[in-house]
This record gives C-alpha cells, structure tokens and sequence, in this order.
C-alpha cells in the first residue's frame, strides 16, 4: 500500500510537517455528531442529503434505524448491526448474526438450523431471552470534562481510576430520571472521550430465516471471499412495554414503533453508485506500530494452529449425528469465523507489506518528534521495550486460552458453575438462596442442552496433548505436566477418568449433586480442579510482566497516538479506531483487480449459486425449491433490467466485525443492502486500510426481497416494508 506524506517547509526554522496515513476517501469510521466535516467528500461520492438527515437529536434521522445487537448484561458490547425496515419494528440483519437463536429454538424435529423459520403472524414470532436491540438517542464529546480530572503526573492506574470515575459521573447525569443508559467510551487510545445515550430493548422476537445452506452458502471455503452468493440475512422484531418503553417479554407488549424506519429499494444498482454503511464496528488497530504488529502475527498464527486441533475434531463428531450438528453448529461456526480470519489477515500483512509501511510511519514519527515534548520521544522506545517484556508470556497466555480455556467447554464451565454452588454454602447469602438456586439451575439447563459427552471428550484430549506438546513446560498448568507423566501422554484415557469422577460430566450427575449439595465433594471434584489451574494460570501469566512495563507501553501507545494526531491536524480527517460505537462510513459500489490477470466484477447472481453446487450437507448444498426457482427464472419484479437476480455485490467501504447487519444505504437514504463481509485481499485492513483493494461485500436487497417473497410466501413481511421501485 503506498502512503502519501505531505510535507510542508517552514521557512523561519526549516522545520515541516508531514501526513501520516493519508486518508482514500473510503477509509474512515466517522462518528456521527461530526460528519458534517466529511460533507463535501461525500456529496462527491453522490450523497443527496444532509448531514443532518443522518444525526440529528430533535428530530428522525437514519441513525433511529440502526440497531446495535448485545446480550442483556453488556448491552454496549454490541456484536452486531441491525436496520428497522418497517413501521413495525422489523428489523433485518445478518444470517450469522440471528444464527445462535436459530440454533437455540432448534431440535431434531423442528431443525430451523436446516430448514430455515418464517412466522406468517405476529403470534408466530419467537422471543429471544437476553438478546438486547440498542439505539443511540444521542453522543456528545465530553473530552474536556475527562481531562480536567487528569494530569501527566498521574501512573496509568491513577489515570484509570481516575477516567472511571469521572465517567460514571457523566454517565449518571446523562440517564438519571430517564429510560436511557449511558456510557463512556476513550477514541484515539485515551487521547478523547465520548458520551453516548442509548435506548435499550429488551424484547427481540425472530421473525424469519432462510435455511443455514442459503444463509451460510459457501461455508468455511467461501468465508472472507469475493464472489460470494451467500444469503446472509436473519428478520427479527422489537417489541416494546405498551407505553413504547423498554421490556422484558410479555404477551402484552407491542411492536415498536420507531423514529426512523429504512425503505428498501428494488433498483438496480451500477457501479459507482454512492453506498454508505452505518453501524457498530468492533475492533480495529490502526495506530499499531511495528513492535505489535510481530505480536499480532504471531498470536494469529497460534490461534489458526490450535483451532484448527478443534475445528477438525467438531466437523468430524457434528457431521455424524444430526442432534449434535444442531447443539454445536453455532459454537462451530463461532471458533471457525476467527480461525480463517487469523490466517488470511497474515496473508494479507505479508502481501501487502503492512511491516514496512509501519515502519516508515514510525521513521517519520521520530523525526517529528525530536523537536517535540520529552514524552513523545520516549513513545516509541515505551512501546518497544512493553511488548519485548512480554513476548514470552503473551504466546503462552495465548496456549492457555486457546487451547484450554476455550477450547474444550467442561473445565471452566465448571469452575463457573461451582463459584455460584459454593455461595449456597455461605450464611451471608441465605436470603438470597432461592434466587442462587434458580440462577445456577439456569446456567446448568442452559450449558447442558448444547452439550455432547463424546465430543467434548475429544476435544478435551486432542486440545490437552496439543498444549503439552508445544507449549514450555514452565508455564503449563499442573495438571498438563502430572497427565503427561501419570497417563505418558494418553490423554484419551486421562479425559475418561476425569469424566468418570467428575460430577459436571453429565446434567444428571450435576442435578443430582445440587439436590444434596456436598462442598468438600465439590472441592475434590477433577474437572472442577483442572478447571481452576486453567484459569489460574492464565491469572499469572497476566500479571508476569512487570507494572512498569505494562503502564510504559499504555503510556507510549496514547503519547504516539497523540503525536500522530498533531501532525495529520490541518492535512486530513481522522477517524478513530473502532470500539463498538455507532460509526458511518461511505464510498461507492465498485469492482477490483486483486492479481494480475484477475478482474472481479461488482456483484454476482443467484445463477453462481447453482454453478457453486455441491453434495447435501456440504457448504455448497442448495436447496431443492432454490434450484427449482432459479431454473425456472421466477424472478419476478426482483429481476434486474439484464433479466438475472442479482445476489452479492462490493462497495469501498470500510468496515469490520460488528459491521456485520449494518445496512447499506443509497444516497437517497434507501437501504441497498446488508454489509456482511469483508475480501481476503484486504483482510489487514483493521490494522492498515488498503485503498486499492479493500471491499465490503454486501447482500442485495433484491436477494433478500426476492426469498422473503417467493422463496418462503412471507407476503406478511413484504407488505408492511416501503419498497422502492
């Protein structure tokens, strides 16, 4: 990627400045309150509105439309972007972000996973315990508030402590007396502050699917890949108490009616054409320098080594049982999104020469900063030493969660559930012991209903033997080391005696444990114990590096953010880093030439769906009535003007996980499509954004019309959207 630095002579001190990660018109996750500087870009980019049609607090706006997607505990952990498309609170979003509560209403008999779900009424639509739908009320940028409370005196803990607690007051004044809630959140590394105000619902109620082999067409082979043909959408509902107020489930409760709803547009789309997505991107890490950018490939490459170990363990157990299939198709689909992730962004680093283009930053940051302040200087140096400190223990670490913690389920599964058994044993919650009971019955009802013996067995040994062997003795977990010496390194039969011991091996042996609960039974349980050496060393090796070292590279990540700031100030727009926080992006649909000889084309057509066809049960399996559609070019008004449905396009936009669901929006404020993805050429554009290359791929409306109204005879849904013709 080239990156054009702007230098500007000073004639009295010969001094300059210069442009740091200049800026494509594409690149960006603006925040809403202040998109008007990016006004003139994207009129030129074919936006006909305003910018106060996108954020305005005293009347509707498409910001009213977005739906931030969060679970009921941390709301503003949002993973993933939703759009309102009706009147009546229905809201669209992706196929794999609706994918877990398809999974969680499905059963052998009902395989909603298989055969897609379509509710023809409103009585038909299925709630959605814990599934929170959030929309930003309004933000406001409170840095100065933030950093009256600091000074550069203060340690990083002393920072922190003192960022919390002006925050909650913020917090507290922006939500006291009101329906809302409210939270702080750092831009640029802790270098700004901004306040936002949401309403939060709290009863989302799934609406409709098309079947995961439509929804998920492609697998694991076509995931972050152009062309695609996936059908990633899912429909849910917002319902509200009667009053139009946030709450839990009832049946008395009503649909929302909403500030802001999205018409949806049944025209063709040309190149060109303006495209703009607004949503709830996850995580992105453009400042990184050079000293992370080493640990970021060396932890990817450790993530796709290990989850590689479970993901062929799951494929084999899930494809021999349906039931099986059904309780872990979402944990799979989970680990195997990441998995691919981690290794082609590797890829993706080494093409493009992410190592070099940081590097020459950094080269032109130190010449910037030699006639800076003294903490701007030291940045650099700060960063450096923080993660040579802890290379060692961040690989390990890595080992712990990967491989043990998260690998396999059943060892810290049970040291969760057993910290809520042991309160029932202390009097100072006695009062509170029917509500303990209830929440730990919960939890067991809730894990046990995805969980599989066998399989779990498997991944158990396969993860345990794959962390002993490569992982240095000196930080594994005791029981690692006692297994390979005691079982010499069987750890098939090491797992089984763990089972056979063990009261969490089964929800019957569990239940009958919590019947007639025996604490010091609970202590000695084996996979309880291994459970707590797991997280017990991932606790020590976080705090293995030294306080110093830590605090001096937090220190030097924001004083280098900073500078980095300083310098770009007049030249270009910044945008910051992702957190979860609603963002806008926008360029235009557009086609790519990611190697030589290869031109893609902007969008495909369903015809690609059945050229792609494989077997039943594989990623390219295609449904009978999908195929016998298609065949019979029952496109009806959905067609494009070439007489063909169009199915995925590509726009310029930036975008990242959590971005998934976001709409794609026209420069009339129509909804185009659903963002869903990202290309594989392009996938080290969370760290470094290629503007040659990176593309948003999309699902087209036209797609999403076309199943909802001929594929599944959901008349009900498509009469109460605004179509546009």
């Amino acid at each position: 990627m080239k990156k054009t630095f702007l230098i500007a002579t000073l004639i009295a001190f010969f001094s300059f400045q210069f442009s740091i990660q200049q800026a494509h018109a594409d690149e960006g996750m603006w925040l809403l309150s202040l998109i008007g500087k990016n006004y003139a870009d994207m009129q030129k980019a074919g936006f006909k509105l305003t910018p106060e049609d996108i954020y305005n607090v005293n009347q509707s706006c498409l910001k009213d439309a977005v739906v931030g997607l969060g679970e009921a505990g941390q709301p503003f952990n949002h993973f993933c972007t939703g759009e309102i498309v009706s009147p009546q609170g229905l809201m669209t979003t992706n196929h794999h972000c609706g994918f877990e509560k398809l999974q969680q209403h499905s059963t052998v008999e009902h395989d909603y996973l298989r055969d897609g779900f379509w509710a023809y009424s409103k009585d038909q639509e299925l709630p959605n315990p814990g599934l929170t739908a959030s929309i930003l009320v309004r933000m406001e940028d409170v840095t100065d508030r933030v950093k009256a409370a600091l000074s550069d005196e203060m340690s990083e803990t002393e920072r922190e402590k003192a960022i919390a607690e002006v925050s909650k007051q913020i917090e507290r004044q922006a939500s006291e007396g009101t329906i809302y809630d409210a939270h702080v959140e750092p831009m640029f590394n802790g270098n700004q502050f901004f306040l936002f105000v949401h309403i939060i619902y709290k009863d989302v109620r799934l609406v409709g699917a098309p079947p995961s082999s439509m929804g998920k067409f492609g697998g694991d082979t076509d995931n972050w890949m152009w062309p695609r043909h996936t059908c990633d959408f899912s429909m849910f509902r917002i319902y509200t108490a009667p009053d139009g107020s946030p709450a839990e489930y009832s049946d008395v409760n009503i649909p929302l009616n909403p500030k802001h709803y999205l018409p949806v547009s049944n025209r063709e789309l040309k190149e060109g054409d303006y495209a703009m997505t607004m949503g709830f991107p996850g995580t992105t890490d453009r400042f990184l320098t050079s000293y992370g950018l080493v640990e970021t490939e060396r932890e990817n490459q450790l993530r796709f080594d290990i989850r590689s170990v479970k993901i062929n363990v799951m494929r084999e157990e899930m494809a021999k049982d349906q039931a099986v299939r059904i309780k872990y198709d979402s944990k799979y689909a989970e680990c195997s999104n990441y998995w691919k992730y981690s290794d082609e962004q590797n890829k993706a680093l080494k093409q493009l020469g992410t190592m070099n283009v940081k590097r020459q930053i950094e080269n032109q940051y130190r010449q910037w900063a030699s006639s800076k302040a003294a903490k701007y200087g030291e940045a650099l140096s700060l960063i450096e030493k923080g993660y040579k400190d802890r290379e060692a223990f961040s690989a390990a670490r890595t080992y712990i969660v990967e491989g043990l913690l998260i690998g396999p389920e059943l060892p810290w599964q049970a040291f969760q559930m057993a910290k809520g058994i042991e309160v029932l044993d202390d009097p100072k919650y006695e009062m509170f012991r029917d509500a303990v009971v209830q929440s730990v019955n919960g939890y067991v009802q809730n894990f046990y209903k995805d969980y599989d013996s066998k399989l779990e067995q498997r991944l158990e040994a396969e993860m345990f033997k794959y962390v002993a062997q490569h992982l240095d003795v000196q930080y594994q977990p005791e029981f690692l080391k006692q297994a390979a010496k005691k079982y010499k390194g069987d750890f098939v039969k090491y797992v089984a005696d763990l089972h056979k011991k063990s009261i969490f091996a089964s929800r019957e042996s569990l239940e009958k444990f919590l019947a007639k609960p025996d604490m010091k039974k609970l202590h000695k349980d084996p996979v309880y114990l291994v459970g707590g050496e797991i997280y017990a060393k991932y606790v020590e090796l976080s705090s293995m590096v030294p306080k110093e070292s830590s605090e001096g590279l937090e220190r030097g990540i924001r004083n280098f953010t900073d500078g980095v700031m300083q310098i770009n100030e007049g030249h270009k727009l910044m945008s910051p880093d992702a957190n979860s926080t609603i963002r806008l992006s926008y360029g235009n649909v557009k086609a790519y030439e990611p190697r030589d000889a290869v031109a893609y084309s902007y969008y495909t057509t369903i015809d690609g769906v059945l050229e792609k066809e494989g077997p039943a049960g594989g990623e390219f399996e295609v449904p009978a009535r999908l195929r016998e559609l298609v065949t019979l070019r029952d496109f009806g008004r959905y067609a494009d003007k070439d007489g063909k449905l169009h199915a995925c396009f590509v726009t310029t936009n930036d975008i990242t996980g959590g971005n998934s669901g976001s709409p794609v929006i026209d420069g009339e404020g129509n909804l185009i499509g659903l963002a869903f993805d990202g290309n594989s050429e392009s996938m080290s554009g969370d760290i470094d954004f290629e503007e040659r290359l990176q593309r948003c791929i999309c699902l087209d409306t036209r797609y999403l019309l076309w199943v909802i109204d001929k594929y599944a005879g959901a008349k009900n849904l498509i009469d109460e959207m605004t179509i546009v013709e």
